[in-house]
């Protein structure tokens, strides 16, 4: 991902839709070069202004997640239990020593090589672990209010969200 063509995507949708928001991983940006997450959502905003007809930034929201979505699923890692071939005591302990390790969930995503996901996939080693098929499936066991509890910048992105109405 890029800023431009994020760009190019928002500005292109721009006229189809009442209000356009992004949910994207911070560090799948290729262009970051050292720019914080604000920094990001301000070039994408800026850059859409300044190729769009019309541009009113009230119906534009970009969001830059500072993590994977599977940070969101250290919320409660008693619902890795849907793995259902890899849960066991080790995994249960080795999730919760990442969670431990941290303030919350969103902290979880430090660098490329342990994001999330990564960690994940490490813990359930046998491959019993997929993102496809075991993520909705625990992120909704979890529940969205148990999410925002645990995540306030997401709980923030929804929140402005929920305020569009």
């Amino acid at each position: 991902m890029t800023v431009e063509r994020l760009v190019k995507f928002i500005s292109h949708q721009y006229h189809e839709a009442d209000r356009i928001t992004t949910l994207v991983d911070f560090y799948g940006f290729r262009d970051r070069n050292g720019r914080s997450r604000a920094e990001i959502e301000a070039a994408i905003l800026a850059g859409v202004q300044a190729v769009t007809t019309g541009f009113d930034a009230r119906f534009v929201l970009p969001y830059v997640q500072m993590y994977e979505f599977e940070g969101l699923l250290f919320s409660d890692i008693e619902q890795f239990q849907f793995v259902l071939d890899g849960w066991n005591a080790d995994t249960q302990a080795a999730l919760q020593a990442v969670r431990k390790a941290y303030a919350g969930p969103e902290d979880i995503n430090d660098s490329p090589e342990t994001a999330p996901s990564k960690r994940i996939l490490n813990i359930f080693s046998n491959g019993s672990y997929s993102k496809t098929e075991h993520g909705s499936i625990i992120a909704e066991a979890i529940g969205l209010e148990q999410i925002r509890s645990q995540c306030p910048q997401f709980s923030e992105w929804l929140g402005r969200l929920e305020a569009w109405g």
